[in-house]
């Protein structure tokens, strides 16, 4: 048998939804994500700046993945609805993340004053 027919015999029965080894992955990962979006909130709350509150909101968009994902294996969420969300946010995310740093970064655009 060929390595690639082999390979693909191997994970023929495999599927995303009810695999507990992608629930548990996803579970984890959805409990890093929320510690790191309960930082970005205390992190927001402590410095009340603009460009917290966008990290926090880009965070918050990460941990949302995680339940759609969770509910993807779960059997709650459909594939295309799960790519949809999943890679509309990928895009929402990148794009707070660089918004932030294009407009809070020392000397960004429209900043004339010099940051200390």
């Amino acid at each position: 048998m060929q390595p690639i027919a082999l390979l693909l015999s191997a994970i023929d029965g495999w599927s995303v939804e009810g695999s507990l080894l992608l629930l548990a992955a996803a579970l984890v990962a959805g409990m890093g994500t929320g510690i790191l979006f309960v930082v970005s909130v205390v992190a927001y709350r402590r410095r009340q700046g603009t460009q917290y509150q966008l990290i926090a909101v880009a965070v918050s968009m990460l941990l949302f993945r995680s339940v759609v994902g969770t509910g993807t294996i779960l059997g709650i969420v459909p594939m295309p609805v799960h790519h949809f969300l999943g890679h509309g946010l990928d895009f929402l995310i990148a794009a707070i993340i660089l918004y932030t740093v294009y407009t809070h970064a020392p000397g960004s655009v429209g900043n004339d004053t010099v940051s200390d």
